[in-house]
This record gives structure tokens, sequence and C-alpha cells, in this order.
């Protein structure tokens, strides 16, 4: 079943890497009490999600701190050390935004984002979305009809809807 706006989040453990490599990361303990901004996507290094998803988060990140989110993350179906690399290569670390791997696809699965298109090389991955949860609560659900699609799910779309 597809999250929905008012449901509570499931706890999941996603990757990042750290100064000793692959560390997990609680998503629980990321949502508690605070306010955040999850953004998730097909791929890292892939076409939409390098040129217009990514860059419409590094473009309001400063809006969303204004309207007092704690933190934004991007989440995709990449190891850590994928998503750190892309993280560098596109600017959205060193802008601010937390890059987390769902390697396993269990978090996508579980909010019913997982889609898959096998023509494109594309297995298990996540469906394109954005959403603010406040103390683990969607409260705005921002879900794209396609993967090549980023207008619906876009920061600045989000930031709108604040």
């Amino acid at each position: 079943m597809t999250i929905t706006t008012g449901a509570t989040l499931p706890d999941a453990t996603l990757l990042q890497i750290g100064a000793a490599g692959p560390e997990g990361v609680s998503l629980g303990d990321k949502l508690k009490d605070r306010k955040v901004v999850i953004f998730g996507l097909p791929g890292a290094y892939t076409g939409t999600c390098s040129t217009a998803h990514v860059p419409s988060f590094m473009r309001t990140l400063d809006g969303f701190k204004a309207k007092g989110v704690d933190e934004v993350i991007c989440v995709s179906v990449n190891d850590p050390f994928v998503m750190d690399a892309w993280g560098k290569a596109t600017g959205a670390t060193e802008a601010g935004i937390t890059m987390l791997g769902d390697a396993s696809a269990e978090f996508t699965t579980a909010i019913g984002m997982e889609f898959s298109a096998p023509p494109a090389g594309l297995v298990n991955r996540s469906k394109r979305y954005s959403m603010l949860i406040d103390n683990g609560v969607v409260t705005i659900l921002n879900e794209e009809g396609s993967p090549g699609e980023c207008e619906i799910s876009a920061g600045e779309t989000l930031l709108d809807a604040m």
C-alpha cells in the first residue's frame, strides 16, 4: 500500500558513507521531533534525477530552512558508495542535502513507492516523489505519474505547498 498524507512513516535503516565507511542511519531517529523533507527518485546518475530533481532541492534548500525544515534527505535505491559519489558530483552534499541509500529497497517497498522498468535497466527502484514529514507523520505527499517527470515532486512545488 502506498503511503498517504497523515500516515506515519515506517522506521527504516538507510545507508550513508561515514568516516569509517558504510554506516546505518535510523530514519526514525532523523524524523523524531523534527520537520524533514524526503524526496525519492529512481536512481543516482540517471537523467531527470541528475538534471531536474536534485537541482530543484538545491535551489529551494534555503526556502525550506526558512520555513522550519531541519533537514532535506534524498533517498534512492542505490548503495551508499554511489549516493556519496553522486552527492559530491552534483554538489548536493556541499549544498546541505543528505544523500541516503536504500540499497535493498526495503524502505521504498514499505511505503509502496517501488517500480520496475526492465527495458531501461531499472529494476526494483523508487518512484519519483517528495514529502514533508513532521515528527514522523507525512503532512504533504507529491508523487509523479511517471518516473521521467519532475514537476509535482520538484522542490519548488513542495515549498509552494507549505
